[in-house]
């Protein structure tokens, strides 16, 4: 797949966003105090490293025990915004099917909350588990849900152009940490 054109600016770098996520793990970690067990769910792609990234510092700077950590697959957009599919595709993976969620509070960590399409997706199909609680936690919020969702953490609230892209560069798929602001070039306009 081809990279869309047009004018890109890093918002933020790998350092600034460490940070973010040290505020994220906090605020996460104050929700789950005198909770039960915990999981942590990321969303695939991004949110999986991101999910790994905010586990590391729970455990070891705020003393959460070892969560759970699981992967869900869902998608209905491109990273470039264009819609792969009308309804948003969940994949459940043949060993979820007897995973038992009871009791537990769920962490489910993505990139982008966007339309929140995909989050109440995921948030759907985690209820069936009965979980005690499921807390969303994002690392850019584009404050144009068109849902009745919203994250309980959110690195960075995110107010652009609705023509904007808002890439998450999250290693191993991108080599550095950033968020990236993509405006694309008008239709058959030079870059």
């Amino acid at each position: 797949m081809n990279a869309p054109q047009g004018t890109r600016t890093c918002l933020y770098d790998s350092a600034s966003l460490d940070t973010v996520l040290d505020r994220m793990a906090q605020q996460a970690a104050g929700l789950l105090r005198g909770h039960g067990p915990v999981a942590v769910v990321g969303v695939l792609r991004r949110g999986a490293p991101l999910a790994d990234r905010l586990t590391e510092r729970l455990v070891q700077r705020h003393g959460l025990a070892p969560p759970l950590r699981l992967d869900l697959s869902v998608k209905r957009y491109a990273d470039d915004l264009t819609l792969l599919f009308p309804d948003t595709q969940f994949a459940e993976a043949p060993h979820h099917a007897a995973l038992d969620l009871r009791d537990h509070t769920l962490l489910v960590v993505d990139d982008v909350l966007y339309t929140g399409h995909s989050a109440l997706k995921v948030v759907d199909w985690l209820t069936r588990k009965h979980p005690a609680a499921i807390r969303l936690v994002v690392l850019a919020d584009r404050c144009v849900t068109t849902l009745p969702l919203q994250a309980d953490v959110v690195g960075l609230r995110l107010e652009v152009a609705p023509t904007d892209i808002v890439e998450c560069h999250v290693p191993p798929y991108e080599p550095n940490f950033s968020i990236q602001l993509l405006q694309p070039a008008p239709a058959g306009g030079a870059v």
